[in-house]
């Protein structure tokens, strides 16, 4: 599980940087990656990547400004040219059906695999055995959701070795072990599960805030997240240009994390006035003064999410 930044800027791109999208790698997890608002240029962005889009399963978006949203239907119908054969879901808040369907019907645009749209105001929003995704809503001009995405605790794994020992060879009898349950040999040796499993591997928690300014949702859907993704629109100096404008500062997002007792906070979304990296990092001293385990986020960057290990 692995975060990839495709656009990091907030409103418009600079030379520096695109606008706003995140990939979520889930190669070993899914076979696949998850999306993250999908602003102009996008496409192209990846062109730049180790991404695939026809490995692209699930399209989150956070909410309808176009900085967010307006590379999403070149995406859709690129997908198809590239061997996207795939079904793709995207996920968004209401009225972005009637965006799609407007934007892929007049320009006559081609998507030959199955795309289903699920607007939502909330909620549990996807669940299988393996993940889920959770939402709430934001505070910003416009209905902004952040989400949360919550990977499953998976077994343990067997000890090959202690099997050996019991005469056991792999068969159907290592699957009921690996579910937690005991089970007795033809020989009637009885073989606890707990004796031949490690323990379980706990899942991971990312977080991903679309534009809000600091909200008692944004702290709830962080808790104790293993990687926190939270605007930092601008330092904290205009606290009060990121009120009106309806976003956050970099203290903002780090009193979030720290709220929320996140491992990792990543800065994202950069107003234009900061143009290089390294007029970013007072932005960074600044959030790491609240919450040292502060990242500025960076494209074409991997940023992996750890498992938490122990207590």
């Amino acid at each position: 599980m692995e975060i990839y930044f495709l656009g990091t800027n907030a409103g418009i791109p600079t030379l520096q940087r695109n606008v706003t999208s995140v990939a979520l790698r889930l190669l070993e997890e899914r076979r696949s990656f998850w999306m993250f608002d999908c602003g102009e240029g996008t496409q192209h962005q990846i062109l730049r990547s180790p991404l695939r889009l026809g490995k692209l399963e699930k399209l989150f978006i956070t909410h309808l400004h176009g900085d967010h949203l307006f590379g999403l239907p070149g995406l859709l119908s690129s997908r198809g040219y590239q061997g996207g054969t795939a079904p793709l879901t995207v996920y968004g808040p209401p009225g972005l059906r009637a965006y799609l369907d407007i934007s892929l019907s007049v320009s006559q645009s081609r998507v030959p695999y199955k795309l289903e749209v699920v607007e939502h105001t909330g909620g549990l929003i996807f669940e299988d055995e393996s993940f889920k995704v959770e939402s709430d809503l934001l505070d910003h001009r416009i209905d902004s959701y952040g989400y949360r995405v919550t990977e499953k605790d998976r077994p343990g794994s067997l000890d090959a070795q202690r099997l050996k020992a019991y005469g056991l060879k792999p068969g159907p009898l290592y699957g009921v072990l690996k579910s937690g349950l005991d089970v007795t040999t033809e020989e009637g040796i009885t073989i606890a599960a707990a004796d031949v499993l490690s323990e379980p591997k706990r899942g991971r928690i990312v977080t991903v805030l679309g534009d809000t300014r600091p909200c008692g949702n944004s702290t709830a859907l962080a808790r104790e997240a293993d990687l926190l993704i939270h605007e930092a629109t601008f330092g904290h100096e205009l606290a009060k240009m990121a009120w009106d404008y309806h976003h956050s500062t970099t203290v903002q997002a780090a009193e979030i994390a720290k709220e929320a007792n996140a491992r990792q906070l990543v800065l994202t979304h950069f107003s234009s006035r900061y143009g290089s990296m390294d007029e970013l990092l007072p932005l960074l001293e600044e959030a790491r003064s609240v919450f040292p385990g502060t990242l500025l986020a960076e494209e074409f960057r991997l940023y992996p999410v750890e498992r938490k290990t122990g207590n």
